[in-house]
């Protein structure tokens, strides 16, 4: 298991057998200090000043980091500063959705460089086919070493094999995804699904208050519901990365709309963006207007349409519900909300809030709740956030 390096609490390594975690706090140091020196990062760390120009130089070979100028002068020569090296592509993401799917090529330090979108097709096949050919067309164009392509799909998934157990969505079972997407690409493939995959963009790219958090929870909201939960600043994913099927937790009778797994009685029926829509066509009394999309209700929520604020309204309501049920059971410092629903936060957050206090017993500390910064690109930019904590991450014993 990896987890991402707290370089509040690293404990540096001095023998051989130790030196690719030192090679990882280096690294670090440069993607989260970075403009940074040589003797800055060997200050920091009490490495030995060889030790680190040894590992800086593989690193500079390997192509993970360059020089970009000097810095001020202390008395001697001006250090030589570094950081990630910016040019070119680093990895690919293939965001699967049940309505579009998203590939993306990013340098190392998360920047989205392009993408390419199209729908996604309900037989795999065509699916899979269309978004290696666009992952293709990506990691031709960069002139740079891709690392890896990461896969984020709206299902159960087992990450330690790649493969896809179930989208209910589309009932795909059973299919080998990385090993599918890895021998058409010839490059390593990582699969997750969209929560995870959420969570690890947050934990990597979110604001400070987050990234920087021990323990946190992430609820994606889309056509779905899906939540990602990260301890210890690791992803939690449980037996079989079965963990975090809360939208399948029983909050209510008679939802607007069924579960992706069919029952009337689940979070998702109640909180996901297709109850959201479904209560505003209801509202407006127009079968039509069931096929908006999410964003497109938050737009007229926003543009002030009394019945679409209704529906947002009222789907917040159900989405506070699941979070306290959520607060009460993990207890944990932050809960962060993505997907669309973030735009409308002004709209929102009053009720989530509320629902947040219930959930409080008396004496303990109440939880941070703050919408995602990376909103609705949270599951693509957990996609690459897939290939890229691989690069920064080191053995859990750190």
């Amino acid at each position: 298991m990896t987890r991402r390096i707290d370089l509040k609490r690293i404990h540096t390594a001095h023998f051989g057998t130790m030196r690719a975690i030192n090679r990882q706090i280096v690294l670090n140091y440069v993607r989260d200090r970075g403009p940074i020196s040589r003797a800055e990062i060997a200050r920091r760390t009490s490495l030995q000043r060889s030790t680190i120009s040894e590992i800086v130089d593989t690193l500079l070979e390997e192509g993970l980091v360059e020089e970009v100028g000097a810095g001020a002068s202390t008395g001697g020569r001006c250090p030589k500063l570094l950081a990630l090296r910016a040019s070119g592509a680093a990895a690919v993401g293939i965001d699967i959705a049940p309505t579009h799917t998203t590939v993306a090529s990013c340098d190392l330090a998360g920047s989205v460089l392009e993408r390419e979108t199209f729908e996604t097709h309900p037989d795999f096949e065509q699916t899979a086919a269309r978004a290696v050919s666009a992952a293709t067309r990506l990691i031709g164009k960069s002139p740079g070493k891709i690392e890896g392509i990461g896969v984020s799909l709206p299902g159960l998934v087992d990450p330690s094999t790649g493969r896809l157990i179930y989208v209910p969505y589309f009932n795909w079972r059973d299919l080998d995804v990385g090993r599918r997407i890895g021998v058409a690409t010839g490059l390593k493939v990582a699969v997750d699904n969209d929560a995870n995959a959420a969570a690890l963009a947050e934990l990597w790219f979110g604001r400070a208050e987050v990234s920087e958090a021990r323990d946190f929870i992430m609820v994606f909201i889309a056509e779905g519901v899906g939540t990602g939960i990260i301890f210890d600043r690791q992803i939690y994913r449980g037996e079989g990365g079965a963990a975090g099927e809360f939208g399948h937790m029983v909050i209510g009778e008679r939802a607007p709309v069924p579960c992706s797994c069919g029952g009337y009685d689940c979070w998702e029926a109640f909180a996901s963006g297709r109850a959201a829509v479904a209560r505003y066509a209801a509202l407006v009394r127009d079968e039509e207007a069931g096929q908006l999309s999410f964003a497109q209700l938050i737009d007229r929520a926003l543009d002030g349409e009394d019945e679409a604020r209704a529906a947002l309204i009222e789907t917040a309501r159900y989405l506070g519900r699941g979070i306290s049920n959520l607060i009460v059971g993990f207890s944990p410092e932050i809960v962060v909300v993505g997907g669309a629903i973030t735009r409308a936060w002004e709209l929102v957050s009053g009720i989530l809030e509320e629902a947040v206090k219930r959930s409080i017993r008396r004496d303990l500390p109440a939880p941070c709740l703050t919408p995602s910064t990376i909103g609705d690109e949270a599951s693509l930019m957990g996609a690459l956030s897939l290939v890229l904590a691989d690069k920064f991450t080191t053995v859990a014993a750190i």
